[in-house]
């Protein structure tokens, strides 16, 4: 099994999708609405597990399981419930057409996603958006989106990122060499060198770059972007040169922002929750602990209420 499952995984053995179905089922019949059961179901399931239930409802009642749980939840709570119900790329394909349609663009969406995933996501999120919405995820993004921004995202969308595990110094060196000439030497006529070295290399290689370039200009790649660049190629930039540096960290500080000062940003809660789970959510967990030196958990207690809150932090453990 090794430590890549967490421990929501453990469960497994005595999973039976059947009677989860039927206790699901129970749980909206009648008067009221057992949301305790519906938290436990939810979030101790795999992504996989909750698929199969999802069948299994259907097979035995004859009704989609989402719509049930729309007519009988509501707010922030269903939400939750129903982002879990979705395979993690189909839930992602889902934010980006919503990040596109209508008047106006949600650029941080996009490049939060976008800039994040791996190869294999960006494959499986493609897909489920040419399957859910019969559109094609490159070609809405080249006509919702322009000029370097419209580039960058086009670069990480072609999924062309290095799989290996290798770093090759001499390549760090000319990389970081192409970026500062790029840069600071004549920004803004050559992002080409910046797409190409952030979409295709793997992250230590980028890593490996970074530190070159601070040997060669004394300068963090990070203040480089701040100060070569603006507004969301400058998110877009900085996404990737956070993950590549700490994916954790990065999405620990997206969960910090979605929560400081008044109001809370439950849909960022939400999706980083749900898509991280199963990746790296313990990880981010710690991490948030370093770095802001309060719990994630107590976090999340102290800015959601209700069912809504009860579900996040069951996923949490």
């Amino acid at each position: 099994m090794g430590s890549s499952h967490t421990k929501s995984k453990q469960r497994q053995h005595d999973f039976n999708a059947e009677r989860d179905a039927k206790k699901l089922h129970k749980a909206c019949k009648g008067l009221g609405t057992d949301e305790q059961v519906i938290i436990e179901i939810l979030s101790y399931r795999s992504s996989d597990q909750r698929q199969q239930i999802k069948q299994k409802y259907k097979t035995l009642y004859h009704k989609e399981l989402e719509e049930v749980l729309k007519g009988d939840l509501s707010g922030n709570f269903e939400k939750a419930a129903l982002t879990l119900l979705d395979q993690p790329w189909e839930y992602d394909a889902k934010q980006l057409r919503k990040a596109m349609k209508g008047v106006g663009t949600d650029e941080a969406l996009l490049i939060e996603i976008l800039c994040t995933r791996t190869n294999q996501q960006i494959v499986a999120i493609k897909e489920a958006y040419q399957k859910i919405f019969d559109r094609d995820l490159e070609s809405d993004v080249k006509s919702d989106t322009s000029g370097s921004l419209r580039k960058i995202l086009l670069s990480v969308l072609k999924a062309n990122r290095d799989q290996g595990v290798e770093i090759n110094e001499t390549l760090a060196q000319n990389d970081a060499k192409d970026l500062y000439e790029a840069g600071e030497g004549r920004w803004g006529t050559d992002e080409l060198a910046f797409n190409d070295v952030l979409a295709t290399r793997n992250y230590g290689q980028l890593r490996a770059t970074f530190e070159a370039y601070k040997n060669l200009t004394g300068k963090d790649i990070d203040d480089a972007i701040k100060s070569e660049t603006s507004g969301d190629l400058k998110k877009a930039y900085l996404t990737i040169v956070n993950c590549a540096q700490d994916c954790q960290g990065y999405f620990a500080g997206c969960l910090y922002n979605s929560m400081k000062g008044l109001g809370t940003d439950e849909e960022t809660l939400i999706r980083i929750l749900v898509t991280r789970s199963e990746i790296d959510l313990q990880s981010i967990k710690e991490k948030f602990h370093q770095m802001y030196n309060k719990s994630l958990v107590e976090t999340i207690e102290s800015d959601t209420s209700g069912d809504f809150k009860k579900l996040l932090v069951a996923l949490l453990h």
